[in-house]
């Protein structure tokens, strides 16, 4: 699904990313590991283009985004985003944080196939009948995205107990909670893989089960996800590959049964002495 070719990133000079190239396919959960200030949340950003690549090549669905010619909005429809510290909008509710992205590029699918049907309609007076070209379907209302989307946001706040919070603003709601509603906002969109930046870094030590444990619910039912985080014990259960990133290279990966139980690299060796 995800074919990193030597990722680079520099900042002012200063370079976070040095030639990262890995392979993530359809169902991986991708756990990075490392210490602070390696690279890890600036890679994770660099696989979106919330980051422009400095250099490299990032093959998604068999597309390079990281080529500047590339509409990159289009492709950040099928890959998901959950941040560190929420990022909800604080003046929406929490069904409104779930409707907005599905209901906007609904819309604007709408506005486009209209668009082009008018135009379409317009060139076929002046064509032959037997070259006339045919009109996009139209199948559904701006009333009807909308309803659809309040339907789908109801079924997933359902599915992570929050129904009641529908009509409540994130201010409300606590941190385990608010983590919670930035995941299924991700699933919304139906996304084909899930990036996570630290998704439980900000919360009290008894928010952090109640948001695992939906990440692990999602790791059963086949969600692509990369995962960077300081849980280890997250990382032995669910992954099922695991980089570890200093200075902005991937010093060592394997499966979690390799990685923890036989690491190869001095630096992971140390590192591991200190947070197991």
């Amino acid at each position: 699904m995800i074919d990193v070719i030597n990722l680079e990133k520099h900042f002012d000079g200063l370079q976070v990313l040095r030639g990262i190239s890995v392979k993530i396919d359809k169902g991986d959960i991708v756990v990075v590991i490392g210490p602070s200030g390696s690279g890890k949340s600036t890679f994770l950003r660099c696989l979106n283009c919330m980051e422009d690549p400095t250099g490299g090549q990032i093959i998604f669905n068999g597309v390079d985004i990281a080529d500047q010619r590339v509409d990159i909005n289009v492709h950040r429809r099928h890959m998901g985003m959950v941040f560190q510290h929420f990022n909800l909008f604080h003046n929406k509710t929490v069904i409104e944080n779930i409707m907005l992205a599905p209901v906007y590029l609904r819309c604007q699918d709408l506005r486009r196939a209209k668009r082009s049907n008018l135009v379409t309609r317009f060139t076929n007076v002046f064509r032959a009948k037997e070259h006339r070209k045919e009109l996009l379907p139209v199948t559904e209302s701006k009333a009807d995205i909308k309803r659809k989307a309040r339907d789908e946001a109801i079924s997933l706040l359902k599915r992570i107990g929050l129904e009641d919070k529908a009509d409540v603003y994130p201010s409300t709601l606590s941190g385990g909670q608010k983590q919670r509603v930035a995941i299924v906002r991700s699933l919304a969109m139906n996304p084909d893989v899930i990036l996570f930046d630290e998704p439980t870094s900000a919360l009290d030590p008894e928010m952090v089960g109640e948001v695992l444990d939906l990440m692990k619910a999602l790791a059963k039912e086949g969600m692509t996800m990369i995962i960077v985080t300081h849980e280890m014990g997250f990382a032995r259960e669910v992954a099922n590959k695991v980089l570890f990133i200093d200075e902005g290279q991937i010093l060592e990966s394997g499966s979690p049964e390799e990685f923890f139980g036989n690491p190869q690299n001095p630096r992971l060796k140390e590192f591991l002495s200190k947070v197991l």
